[in-house]
């Protein structure tokens, strides 16, 4: 592992010889991609380079524009120093990180309180790969008609932050313009999803390990279909 900093901010990026994809990963609200460094590690010993900015904190369940701005210019950023244009870019995110992969796909996003914040350039992403997706910023007609990416989304059936309607509502959304697979799991919540969950968060799940390898094989085979 490597972490790369720059005046602005720090990147965790994982390198494989040959890479046959780069993997631009998406943290939610906490910010440290390190929470998640096993489950990408596993993506970059299947030939993935990893990509994965750090940030700060969400100072709240309800981000501020200023905070998405913030968010979609570092992975912005992000892309444009450490993924070369030779292999595709797969974008994996959690949480709010699906938000912004989405917003970087060329989805349009809007605040609770009602401010619109967006990607001035359109990104092609070969997949998306969305772990727990916040949905809900994408309310507005038309907010996702410019989409036109496979996506799947894996949701825990017991995650109460973002439950299955949120991967639900998306795919009804999207219906017709490109495809997208949900895949519920049983026994996982919103931070199954995670290596490292905040501390005191009670783990629904009997073994987070076996769930986060099998995710990882599952992620390796949409990547190839």
């Amino acid at each position: 592992m490597a972490v790369y900093s720059s005046e602005d901010f720090a990147v965790t990026k994982l390198e494989t010889n040959r890479p046959f994809r780069t993997v631009l990963f998406a943290v939610g609200r906490a910010g440290d991609p390190r929470r998640h460094l096993p489950f990408l590690e596993a993506l970059a010993e299947r030939g993935c380079r990893v990509v994965a900015p750090h940030f700060d904190m969400l100072a709240s369940h309800v981000p501020s524009n200023e905070e998405l701005d913030e968010r979609l210019a570092r992975l912005e950023q992000a892309l444009s120093i450490h993924a070369p244009d030779d292999v595709p870019v797969i974008g994996v995110g959690h949480s709010i990180g699906s938000t912004m992969l989405l917003t970087l796909a060329g989805a349009i996003g809007m605040t609770m309180s009602g401010t619109r914040f967006a990607c001035a350039r359109k990104y092609s992403f070969d997949r998306l790969v969305l772990l727990a997706p916040a949905t809900a910023f994408f309310r507005e007609p038309g907010a996702l008609d410019a989409l036109r990416v496979p996506i799947r989304i894996w949701v825990g059936r017991k995650d109460a932050i973002t439950p299955p309607d949120h991967a639900a509502s998306l795919q009804t959304a999207l219906e017709g313009k490109c495809s997208v697979d949900v895949r519920v799991a049983d026994d996982a919540g919103h931070f199954t999803f995670m290596n490292q969950p905040p501390p005191g968060m009670e783990e629904p799940h009997p073994d987070r390990d076996v769930f986060l390898s099998e995710l990882v094989h599952d992620i390796e085979e949409f990547m190839e279909s």
